[in-house]
């Protein structure tokens, strides 16, 4: 997906402009997730991260989360700028979204504010929102990046585009 810069969008940003190495940043943005009508998230303090050719994603606190929601799964990834990452699963009664939500345990120096924050897929949820505009994934299902009206592409992660 490409949305191209809007110059009458006020702070739209292009992710060819977003920094590489990843970095983290604090962002007061509201961050809103629900499923099957129960409030996983609602968030004011998230950190967002920024790489080249990626939209955001947000990490939230756990405070803001519905924990008791969210189950440790197996999965395990590593990230070259973050380290190890571990999954949960949504559980709503009996049913189970797998790996929709990951966090940095023992993250790297470089992002340590991220130790213990969430971060979550749209694409299988019923709602994520920024500031209460409904978030479109990131293409491709590895990378969990939230495209809004605020950022402009085109992305990383459609066919053909893991090389970039």
């Amino acid at each position: 997906m490409t949305v191209v810069p809007d110059p009458t969008l006020p702070g739209q940003e292009s992710v060819w402009s977003f920094p590489r190495p990843a970095v983290a940043e604090d962002c007061p943005r509201h961050i809103r997730i629900q499923h099957a009508g129960v409030n996983i998230a609602d968030s004011r303090r998230s950190i967002r991260t920024l790489e080249t050719s990626h939209p955001p994603s947000y990490y939230l606190p756990p405070e803001d989360v519905a924990m008791t929601r969210l189950r440790p799964s197996q999965r395990r990834s590593l990230c070259e700028w973050k380290g190890e990452a571990v999954y949960f699963d949504l559980v709503l009664g009996d049913t189970v979204l797998p790996d929709i939500a990951w966090s940095y345990l023992r993250p790297t120096a470089a992002f340590r504010t991220l130790a213990g924050y969430l971060a979550f897929y749209a694409a299988p949820l019923d709602l994520c929102e920024v500031d209460g505009e409904r978030v479109i994934p990131q293409p491709g299902g590895f990378y969990g990046g939230w495209i809004t009206s605020h950022v402009a592409g085109p992305f990383k992660g459609g066919p053909g585009s893991r090389g970039w």
